[in-house]
């Protein structure tokens, strides 16, 4: 080879991705080389595969890795950086790569190798790790089709195909519906109401789309459907007439036109249940909690019930004291779904003398940083430093981080791309696995996590002034990330994350979260950002009073999507006497208050469910937050503010959740933390629907 040619950054398979060298056209050829590379090891492995560790888990691990590896790159970049150029390229390139997949999946030769080695007399040598993971890999075989044969199995890989397809479409008509819509302000009374936060965001939104005259004081604003936009407007403007123009182009979004995802939710449904049928399972909730914690779908219902009925006569009266307020500061007409987060928002400011906006110059993200890798410090014994230089990155925002062990090593590093940005980058926030924990040839491969939130960016030479909810989601990301990086499994089939349950992986996220409620931690996170002023305590007070406002309508929104993920998985019969918005509006008689409105069209986008992994899964979330509740009481029992007990709990959860992985079943690692079976008890009192002991 010529020292002038130069390796295509997308075959590399390993380390961190040069991200400053990687081009939308380089995919495609990339990733096509690396599955002719990939079909040709897989080919021999299957020729020359023996049903042992070495023979078999180790060089398919090796062909697993190479293609997450590069494929890894190319979802992370179509969340963070999304464009026409990378979504031709992806498109290209996802069917050649579902049909890897479903080969990889299908193999015979390498399903029989693992059943034989189910059965041999080697079985018992193995750790309880590889044992999971070999476990894991007969039925994931199973459930890809691996049973089939002729026009069936066809026809399940065209499933299969199609699926992925409409996934990539329906995340594609969300986040261009979102990015379509924008409400110019101009004058003064428009914005009258609006906290000077989000004056000055929507003034760099407008001149982000032209308008360069555009300032916090004069104008134009722009009003978006991002989060960071979209929430504070509802909560804070006077315009009631605004309000609703936003709502209802909120939750219409992708439901008509070119980007109109009714068709794709439609489709979906029929293939999954096809999928189902072929699989030998009655329905797809049924297949989907085949990977699960839950038992059955009949144990995720009790679940949802048993939330349900417990909140919905709390959402009930919160909703009727709302209205009161509403009436007794002259408000006369009837509360519509527009006007709930402005009076909600009155009321807390008015019940609980709390503002986000009064919160906000306390919570600057790299305070908040400071704070939060205090508190990693101070339960798990971590030390976390900035890194900065050390590795590429997408775009100048991002940030690298190192995490080091007790004796100042490093275990682990992160990537933190922490700002919402509407034109390239999707909403919500999630994190993804850049690199597994991993034994190679008898070195340590630490792990490494994309870390990725939409908050608030920094405006007119001020950093990023966070809202508590803001605080809360860095928290709960973060969590997840602790479990990728602290995992201590060798083997990256079940190391951190990896063939964990899916209801239980929001387990260390959600708990997490708790310590945004815990005094000592929130005072050293929250100083101002222009005094270094602490949080004053009465402000604290403050947040832990207000913390389970309008809490049963929280839960009950919840459990209402979580009904309805189950429903349209379970009973809904696509072409039958019901459309997805009957079944919605059936289920809203008994989750929902206030009905939703007649063109109001979440569903279209619901990509929790139609685009990311929760399908027939959504109550995942509850699930977990059972385990979450549960596992935050212990230290609450230990006592939160005794140093002592903390960090021997601390270490005990690290030791247990963080470290096994999916080494374990989540109800084993669950009950070597907590030494028994959870308990809901815990999660009604933190969300305050029984009263605490």
């Amino acid at each position: 080879m010529s020292a002038t040619v130069q390796i295509n950054p997308m075959l590399i398979g390993q380390g961190l991705p040069p991200f400053d060298q990687i081009q939308p056209e380089q995919i495609v050829p990339g990733v096509e080389a690396l599955l002719a590379a990939l079909n040709a090891d897989l080919e021999q492995l299957e020729t020359t595969v023996e049903p042992t560790w070495s023979g078999l888990v180790e060089p398919l691990t090796q062909i697993e890795e190479r293609l997450t590896w590069s494929w890894g790159i190319v979802g992370h970049l179509m969340g963070v950086k999304n464009s026409p150029e990378l979504r031709a390229a992806y498109e290209a390139i996802q069917s050649p790569l579902v049909q890897f997949s479903n080969r990889l999946g299908q193999s015979q030769p390498l399903y029989a190798a693992f059943k034989e080695m189910r059965t041999s007399r080697q079985w018992d040598e193995l750790t309880a790790a590889q044992q999971r993971i070999v476990e894991a890999a007969i039925r994931d075989a199973e459930l890809s089709g691996v049973g089939l044969t002729g026009e069936v199995k066809a026809t399940f890989n065209q499933i299969q195909q199609e699926l992925a397809e409409l996934s990539t479409q329906f995340s594609n008509h969300v986040l261009d519906a979102t990015k379509a819509f924008g409400l110019q302000l101009t004058t003064a009374e428009e914005q009258e109401g609006l906290p000077q936060s989000l004056l000055a965001q929507a003034a760099q939104a407008a001149k982000a789309a032209g308008h360069d005259e555009a300032t916090a004081t004069q104008g134009p604003w722009l009003i978006t459907l991002d989060a960071p936009s979209y929430v504070p407007f509802l909560q804070h403007s006077r315009r009631r007439d605004l309000r609703e123009q936003v709502y209802r182009a909120f939750v219409t979004r992708a439901a008509a036109g070119e980007l109109d995802n009714q068709p794709i939710i439609e489709r979906t449904l029929v293939l999954r249940q096809q999928m189902a049928k072929i699989l030998d399972y009655d329905t797809y909730a049924e297949l989907s909690i085949a990977r699960k914690m839950a038992p059955s779908v009949a144990a995720v219902e009790q679940l949802m019930e048993e939330l349900r009925s417990a909140s919905y006569e709390t959402a009930t009266v919160e909703l009727a004291e709302l209205t009161d307020f509403a009436r007794d500061r002259g408000f006369e007409a009837e509360l519509k779904q527009w006007d709930l987060p402005f009076w909600a928002e009155l009321m807390r400011e008015e019940q609980y003398g709390l503002n986000d906006e009064e919160l906000r110059p306390y919570f600057p993200l790299p305070q908040v940083l400071d704070g939060l890798f205090t508190l990693a410090h101070r339960l798990f014994g971590v030390t976390i430093a900035a890194v900065d230089g050390e590795a590429p990155v997408w775009h100048p925002d991002v940030r690298y981080f190192q995490v080091q062990g007790e004796s100042g090593e490093a275990i682990a590093h992160f990537y933190l791309d922490p700002y919402s940005r509407p034109a390239e980058k999707r909403g919500g926030a999630w994190i993804d696995f850049c690199v597994n924990r991993g034994k190679v040839k008898d070195q340590i491969r630490l792990p490494v996590a994309y870390l990725v939130c939409n908050q608030s960016s920094p405006v007119d030479g001020k950093p990023s002034l966070m809202n508590f909810r803001e605080v809360e989601t860095l928290f709960h990301e973060f969590g997840h990330g602790l479990q990728h990086m602290l995992t201590t499994v060798d083997y990256s089939g079940a190391a951190g994350i990896n063939n964990v349950e899916w209801d239980a992986v929001e387990l260390p996220s959600q708990f997490m979260e708790n310590w945004c409620y815990h005094r000592e931690t929130l005072l050293q996170l929250a100083r101002h950002y222009e005094t270094g002023e602490p949080l004053p305590d009465e402000l604290f007070q403050k947040i832990l009073a207000a913390r389970n406002f309008m809490t049963g309508s929280a839960i009950l929104r919840q459990v209402s999507m979580g009904w309805l993920d189950i429903e349209l998985h379970h009973r809904y019969q696509p072409g039958g006497d019901e459309t997805i918005w009957d079944v919605r509006n059936r289920l809203a008689k008994t989750t929902t208050i206030l009905p939703p409105l007649p063109e109001d069209a979440f569903l279209c986008a619901f990509g929790h469910i139609f685009a990311g992994g929760y399908a027939a899964g959504y109550y995942s979330y509850f699930w977990a937050e059972v385990l979450s509740a549960d596992a935050f009481a212990a230290f609450e029992e230990a006592g939160l503010e005794n140093d002592t007990a903390i960090a021997e709990t601390g270490r005990r959860f690290r030791d247990t959740v963080l470290s096994l992985g999916g080494s374990r079943h989540p109800m084993e690692v669950f009950k070597s933390f907590r030494g028994r079976e959870p308990s809901t008890q815990a999660l009604l009192r933190h969300r305050g629907l029984v009263p605490a002991a």
